[in-house]
């Protein structure tokens, strides 16, 4: 049933099912898929390679919204699913989200800090969680070579407003 679907689709649809089952909360209302407009587009902040130290000619990272949808069970809340490509060197410098944040590595190898914590080095399959507020130190591509994704499933506002803010070292 599942033949002509690439691995990689069915990555995603495992992880979308487990975020599902981890929230206790459909992401997919009245059988319809989420709808992304150019309007939540403008809402993904890209930070520039000029936005920290580690970052000076180095590569960013490239935000894919995939799904917003408010939470019919939370008020006030939605879920927001966005893939998030990393080329080869690309770096994401100190920032934090507006809400809570489950990162999963799809490909490659991520180096990530968590302010207080030590970096950490994550392969395909692992996941890391953010709480609210928490300062992320950075974020990188560990090849030089080749490019690396995540998906990240954002627990924020009902607005499906900003998922990156940029904090000053």
């Amino acid at each position: 049933m599942l033949e002509g679907i690439s691995s990689r689709s069915l990555a995603l649809l495992g992880v979308a099912a487990i975020a599902t089952t981890l929230l206790g909360m459909a992401i997919v209302q009245g059988n319809r898929a989420a709808a992304i407009t150019g309007e939540m587009d403008a809402h993904i902040h890209m930070m520039g390679a000029d936005a920290g130290e580690g970052a000076t000619a180095r590569p960013t990272t490239k935000v894919k919204p995939l799904s917003c949808e408010k939470l019919p069970n939370v008020p006030g809340r939605s879920i927001t699913t966005a893939l998030v490509e990393f080329p080869p060197n690309a770096y994401t410098p100190r920032h934090r989200h507006p809400g809570s944040v489950t990162a999963f590595v799809i490909k490659g190898t991520l180096r990530s800090q968590m302010e207080g914590s030590p970096a950490m080095t994550y392969t395909q399959g692992q996941i890391w969680f953010e709480a609210p507020g928490a300062i992320h130190a950075f974020a990188q591509n560990a090849s030089a070579t080749e490019p690396a994704e995540l998906l990240a499933i954002f627990v924020a506002e009902d607005d499906c407003g900003p998922l990156t803010i940029p904090v000053a070292d």
